[in-house]
């Protein structure tokens, strides 16, 4: 029996240890089907990982997709949520709404199609077909089972225009543009650079700067394919290639400090690239579940550093509908994604 005598709005009540802890940092929850009268049950059908846990995984186990499938597996159910216990992430999930309470102010109703918006890491889930559709060979999951949202949880509702896989992997990230955006605006027609930018993130963290003002984008990639693949786009003035984690090669091959970097790289170890390459009072945005907070604010002080660091929490007021028009609107971003989710007509 689940206590729902408080907490119920951010999912305090579904925690079962540690006690006083909120959903995304505990280390296990109640999924269990039944709802309370603020709560939402959805029906899943697709989950999808962030890149840095399906990383993580795929490193761990060499790419066997029978040991990342049995892996994933073990966290749901160990958890009651899919939180990679190594990188601290999540991801996050399509589903149909199979009841609403009378109390939740989400607006769902039974039936509706929606991405929730929120972690993996906080959503209390349970799978009922072991993942077997899953060839473990990519970020998106066929599954069946059910999740919970929250009072505080986002979710929407997905676009009748888009492959569902195509809406899956822009939601994922949609915080990602939104927030480059938000920042790129605050200047007067600032450089900017994306690191890790062939990327899902970084692919809208382009077009995002682009819209927002930019007078200069810079792309920031680790290898020949995607430099070729990302100059083929034109999402950015000029492509550079160099390893994240190296931060005198970052520095060099983006040349004059920029006023805005945005790091969407899903490795750890880029924090002083990012730092270095940027200008006095300029900003970096951290958009990845690989930083290092420590390493960011040790490496700004010891380097003297005079910037503004951001970590992107994902959600900005509108974030997904900004993603979805860059998508409908740039074809070079459509492109990409669905280079990355297979067949544009895929449902």
């Amino acid at each position: 029996m689940i206590d729902r005598r408080g907490g119920t709005e951010a999912g305090l009540h579904r925690v079962l240890e540690p006690a006083g802890v909120l959903p995304q940092a505990a280390l296990r929850l109640d999924a269990s089907p039944r709802i309370g009268p603020d709560e939402v049950r959805v029906r899943v059908e697709r989950l999808n990982l962030d890149a840095a846990s399906y990383r993580q995984l795929h490193t761990a186990h060499g790419g066997d997709p029978d040991a990342i499938r049995a892996a994933v597996l073990e966290i749901i159910t160990t958890r009651g949520k899919m939180h990679n216990p190594v990188t601290g992430s999540g991801g996050m999930l399509v589903g149909t709404v199979a009841e609403a309470g009378p109390d939740s102010p989400l607006g769902l109703k039974p039936g509706d199609r929606i991405a929730t918006l929120v972690s993996l890491t906080l959503t209390p889930l349970a799978v009922t077909d072991g993942l077997a559709r899953w060839d473990g060979r990519s970020e998106q999951i066929p599954a069946e089972g059910h999740a919970i949202l929250f009072a505080r949880s986002i979710a929407a509702v997905l676009p009748d225009d888009l492959p569902v896989p195509l809406a899956l992997a822009v939601m994922d990230v949609c915080g990602a543009p939104a927030l480059t955006h938000r920042v790129v605006a605050g200047y007067a027609a600032p450089s900017v650079a994306v690191l890790g930018a062939a990327g899902k993130s970084g692919t809208l963290a382009l077009a995002a700067a682009r819209r927002a003002g930019a007078a200069r984008v810079v792309g920031l990639v680790p290898s020949e394919r995607e430099e070729k693949a990302l100059l083929a786009t034109g999402l950015a003035d000029q492509v550079v290639r160099a390893d994240a984690r190296d931060p005198v090669a970052v520095a060099a091959a983006i040349g004059a400090p920029v006023d805005v970097t945005v790091v969407c790289v899903d490795v750890p170890g880029c924090e002083h690239g990012a730092i270095l390459a940027t200008a006095p009072g300029g900003t970096v945005v951290f958009f990845s579940m690989a930083t290092s907070f420590p390493a960011a604010a040790l490496g700004a002080e010891g380097l003297a550093a005079d910037v503004t660091m951001l970590i992107g929490n994902g959600y900005v007021p509108g974030h997904a509908e900004m993603a979805l028009d860059l998508v409908r609107s740039i074809p070079a971003v459509r492109a990409s994604f669905t280079a990355r989710t297979g067949a544009d007509s895929a449902q």
